[in-house]
């Protein structure tokens, strides 16, 4: 192990090597080696920046330029290792291209402090992924969307505190995670609208003593803008919070998804059947089929969840502007973003195969207790107030339960007695055909409103893709 590489003729600052126990806890190379890319990416245009402004010659920047290619090369190759005494990837990257192209390696790190280095790397891996959250998001939206149009007149019972509620259309039902998605998209595009703003050049913490050109450089690089403030350029990680958070929130709604799914794959549900390829067996059980996979998108998301507060709690009450503190940022971000994207990928592959039993759907949407609320509504449509109406019904539910018949099975004597604004109408009411088309409010689930939705659900579908594209 050693100090930051130093020329000959000026010593650094400290005598001793770092006591392996530091050592160990300060390294960062172990995950912070996924930053490379990035890092030779920023460097590249950094060494052109200096260009511009004399600091480089044309023909050193282009040495550098071809340097990093060439580290870049040497870290990708099959079998390659870095060495024990590097401290993090960007040290490592610099050692690397002083091997390959000597002394003027040493020049790149000019007008560039690794507070603003490491912060522009984590806001291009930040873009990049919040990218490629919007589309895996758009390709699950999709699925949704498929499986809703082929759905769209299948009744199923909707439900509150898992107890059967009204009947709902199954297009209707899985349209609701189509519209969770649709928001986790926008979350995500905000985190990259967010780690578009470039914090290079803000050196330490003060600004480089350089004139470099930043937006430039933040062209080239992607970014919209440059940071306005040095101080906030090198100690702001709200980019990273607010991808986890989308995050968080997203890897939530699959959860809820998941644990539907379970419940509905279930001999006691019978509703869906998921794809062998998302399920597993049992190690001692033959005839099991375990949906495995939905039951991971459940587990997955207090998984996020604890990334989004372990970050939170890194940068509380942390004073400007940078504190070794802010390493933590890397492993919380780097876990989050493959949990959820395998997550997104895993749902879309659940939802391409996944198949639905009409007849256990219908059968259990058929209760005539889920048409309670018609009854009541059809009360306040004869003048009595609803709270008056909801207690009648009441009645008129325990009436049914303690004969053991359905609601229509109880006598026209039995009705009067519970109110005398009830006739004919009460069992016309009770037809099953008129629960799911009565609910013809803009975002109901009857057919007409189903099928707004469906055509609203296509445009926000190609809004997210655009937006996936653009960001």
């Amino acid at each position: 192990m050693a100090r930051f590489p130093t020329d000959d003729d000026a010593p650094a600052r400290f005598r001793k090597d770092p006591d392996p126990r530091f050592w160990r806890m300060n390294r960062s190379l172990p995950f912070d080696w996924q930053l490379a890319p990035y890092d030779i990416l920023q460097s590249q245009a950094h060494a052109r920046g200096l260009a511009r402004i004399g600091v480089l010659t044309e023909a050193e920047a282009e040495e550098i330029v071809a340097g990093l290619d060439r580290v870049g090369a040497r870290i990708e190759a099959p079998g390659f290792d870095f060495e024990e005494s590097d401290e993090d990837i960007h040290m490592a990257i610099e050692r690397l291209l002083g091997e390959e192209i000597g002394a003027v390696a040493g020049k790149l790190h000019t007008g560039r402090s690794r507070n603003d280095q490491v912060a522009t790397d984590i806001a291009m891996v930040v873009g990049a992924a919040s990218r490629r959250a919007m589309r895996l998001c758009a390709a699950a939206m999709e699925r949704l969307l498929g499986l809703a149009e082929s759905h769209r007149d299948w009744p199923m019972p909707g439900y509150t505190h898992l107890q059967r509620a009204q009947p709902v259309y199954l297009g209707h039902h899985l349209l609701a995670y189509f519209w969770m998605l649709s928001r986790d998209a926008r979350r995500f595009g905000f985190a990259a609208e967010s780690a578009a703003v470039m914090p290079l050049g803000s050196a330490a913490l003060a600004g480089a003593n350089w004139p470099l050109p930043r937006e430039i450089v933040a062209a080239e690089l992607g970014f919209a803008a440059i940071t306005p403030n040095s101080l906030d350029g090198v100690s702001n990680r709200d980019f990273v919070i607010d991808y986890l958070s989308a995050a968080a929130t997203c890897a939530m709604h699959l959860s809820r998804l998941g644990s539907e799914l379970v419940i509905w794959s279930s001999t006691e549900f019978g509703f869906c059947e998921l794809d062998e390829a998302f399920s597993s067996g049992s190690s001692i059980m033959p005839q099991k089929k375990n949906p495995d996979a939905a039951e991971l998108l459940r587990a997955k998301s207090p998984r996020v969840a604890a990334a989004h507060q372990t970050l939170l709690g890194v940068m509380h009450a942390l004073p400007l502007t940078y504190g070794k503190d802010m390493q933590e940022d890397k492993e919380p971000l780097w876990d989050a973003i493959e949990t959820i994207e395998s997550s997104l990928e895993a749902a879309a592959g659940i939802l391409e195969e996944i198949t639905f039993d009409r007849e256990r759907l219908e059968e259990a949407s058929g209760d005539e207790m889920l048409a309670a609320t018609e009854v009541a509504d059809l009360l306040v449509r004869q003048g009595v107030p609803f709270r008056e109406a909801h207690g009648i019904v009441g009645e008129l539910v325990r009436d049914a339960i303690a004969a053991d018949v359905p609601l229509s099975g109880l006598s026209r004597e039995q009705i009067a007695a519970r109110s005398e604004a009830l006739g004919e109408e009460y069992y016309e009411v009770l037809q099953r055909s008129s629960w799911l088309e009565r609910k013809e409010v803009a975002g109901g689930t009857g057919s007409a409103p189903l099928k707004a939705q469906i055509e609203g659900a296509r445009e926000a579908l190609a809004t997210v893709r655009e937006a996936a594209g653009s960001a």
